[in-house]
């Protein structure tokens, strides 16, 4: 049986469906260019918050070594204390050695002040982006 009228039709191929080479080149270069602009300034960016934050830690820790000496009228032997005292929810991170056993602990200068940890220094190697140590801080 044929129906009047209606033709079977295939449908015809577009002969461009995608991109040619030199678009796919024009946008990996603009995607290109703008990947240069970006990534300097991101790593600037995470090296300045790794400084905030290890200035942040040393100002707690060295507040909360304070308030222990003003409750217990001594400074605490170690770092582990402050936290099994529960003066500080775990040991400080340092971000710059992504660590927290490099610091350096210092002991107190008289010799009637009891315990070992009167201030504590970061251990990380090199200097921040003022040139300052990270010893220093």
């Amino acid at each position: 049986m044929v129906t009047a009228g209606r033709q079977c039709r295939k449908p015809r191929l577009r002969a461009h469906w995608g991109f040619t080479l030199i678009e796919l080149l024009v946008v990996l270069s603009i995607i290109a260019l703008l990947l240069t602009l970006a990534v300097p300034r991101y790593f600037h960016s995470i090296e300045v918050s790794k400084e905030a934050v290890l200035r942040e830690n040393l100002h707690l820790v060295r507040e909360t070594i304070d308030k222990f000496y003003g409750d217990k009228g001594r400074y605490p032997d170690s770092l582990d204390e402050l936290v099994s005292e529960k003066y500080l929810r775990s040991l400080p991170y340092d971000p710059i050695t992504g660590s927290t056993s490099t610091w350096t602990l210092i002991a107190p200068a008289t010799a009637d002040a009891t315990g070992g940890v009167y201030d504590l220094k970061s251990g990380a190697p090199g200097a921040t982006r003022d040139g300052k140590p990270f010893a220093d801080l």
